[in-house]
């Protein structure tokens, strides 16, 4: 199976090198960290490192990363003498790791899956333990960690259905790459569930909880919010509508919203947060297209132009999104009015925000029937549910309040997962090394 892959991976490499190669050439995009995901340019000071055990933690992207941060400081407490060494796949998450993860000694890009990339990067790091986040599956790298016997833990797994669909589809594949993981903790019994029907020997599955719980609790403090409100020049008084994570489609209908709240909230404010940065120069036209020309961009604040009379700021940045929902007087999280599986609302609800979706939160099941019981999670189908909702919360500040301070009391109550992963990962090392 394994020679399959790399015959296919081989004949994909055949058209993906010219265009991801054009992309590179044309806008500078997937060029930073090349060398190093090809196995070269790894920064000199991993090889330098000499603390035990060694551990390498892989967070894909930004939410990994929110994940793996509270894992790799229990690690720390419990392990001060050892080796954390922290990779990511995309440059966000690379910024995000920087900004966020105090407890690694080195931060590098995760390699291709190519199996010369794979054993430089290997031989370089020499990890005792492999933690994934998440569900990352990449079968030329963990063969090459069974073959050397390191140990590998999948940390804080989720199988959404979209995920569980494909995986299932191939399970003949992914049995046998299941099967080298040593441990897996799972977010939920439902994730549970779907690795036991794809293949993953159940003798090597707990339920450990998600540990994004523990890193936003953790995160959500009064210094960050008042640090934001400087920066934005808003204060406390002033009502805020942050729309979070947008996708395409969902922009129109939020400024529609937002055109009609107006009048009822004359000093109501919007805060647009697009899903992808490179859409904000996209979200920025279409917002004084729809009449609303006293709008601001996040950049030109950061570039010193003070916000005074702007009602509308685009955040065209990566990695402010936390921070912003602290300003929110009621937040709108995308991908959910359009068929994307949802974004992560637990965000918003660390900060005791209430928080309205569509339909479309097939990644985010567990979390929405959480919040949806706390009464602090809203479920609606269109722009006039979305209108209607948002309406009422405004309208009586005090249930608000309330629904929003259960929802925060929540994501501090299901805090411990952080903990528990840590020791699932530390129950695969020697003895002396812990």
């Amino acid at each position: 199976m394994l020679l399959l892959y790399n015959l296919l991976l081989g004949l994909a490499t055949l058209f993906l090198v010219p265009y991801y190669g054009g992309k590179m050439l044309l806008t500078g995009k997937y060029r930073k960290g090349l060398g190093q995901r090809l196995g070269f340019r790894l920064p000199e000071a991993i090889a330098h490192l000499q603390g035990s055990p060694r551990l390498w933690i892989h967070a894909v992207s930004v939410g990994e990363v929110t994940a793996a941060a509270p894992i790799i400081a229990s690690l720390r407490e419990s392990l001060p003498g050892a080796t954390i060494v922290l990779s990511t796949t995309t440059e966000t998450g690379q910024a995000m790791a920087r900004r966020i993860v105090t407890g690694a000694d080195a931060c590098i890009y995760y390699p291709l899956d190519l199996p010369f990339a794979v054993r430089r990067v290997i031989t370089a790091v020499r990890p005792d333990v492999f933690v994934l986040t998440e569900t990352e599956l990449w079968p030329n790298f963990i063969k090459s960690c069974q073959t050397r016997k390191i140990k590998i833990v999948m940390a804080n797994g989720r199988l959404s259905p979209r995920s569980f669909r494909r995986y299932a589809r191939t399970r003949f594949f992914w049995r046998g790459i299941l099967s080298a993981l040593d441990a897996v903790g799972a977010i939920s019994e439902r994730d549970a569930e779907r690795f036991r029907l794809i293949g993953l020997p159940p003798g090597r599955l707990s339920v450990t909880g998600n540990t994004k719980y523990d890193s936003l609790a953790a995160r959500a403090s009064a210094v960050l919010e008042e640090e934001m409100r400087g920066r934005l020049a808003m204060g406390r008084e002033e009502r805020v509508l942050v729309a979070g994570s947008t996708h395409a489609g969902e922009e129109e209908i939020v400024l529609a919203l937002y055109g009609e709240l107006l009048p009822i909230f004359p000093d109501l404010k919007l805060i647009i947060v697009p899903r992808h940065v490179e859409r904000a120069a996209l979200v920025h036209a279409l917002v004084r297209e729809k009449g609303f020309a006293d709008c601001l961009l996040l950049t030109e604040i950061a570039a010193d132009k003070r916000r005074r009379h702007e009602r509308v700021i685009i955040v065209d940045v990566i990695g402010e999104l936390f921070p912003i929902y602290s300003l929110a007087t009621v937040v709108f999280c995308g991908g959910s009015l359009v068929p994307k599986g949802g974004q992560n609302i637990l965000e918003a609800a660390a900060w005791g925000k209430v928080i309205f979706y569509g339909p479309f939160m097939d990644d985010f099941q567990e979390e929405r029937s959480l919040l949806e019981e706390a009464g602090a999670g809203v479920t609606v189908r269109d722009r006039e549910e979305l209108q209607a909702g948002v309406l009422k919360m405004l309208a009586d500040p005090e249930d608000l309040a309330r629904r929003g301070e259960a929802g925060r009391r929540l994501v501090a109550a299901n805090r411990g997962a952080a903990g528990r992963n840590a020791a699932l990962i530390m129950g695969l090392l020697p003895s002396d090394a812990v």
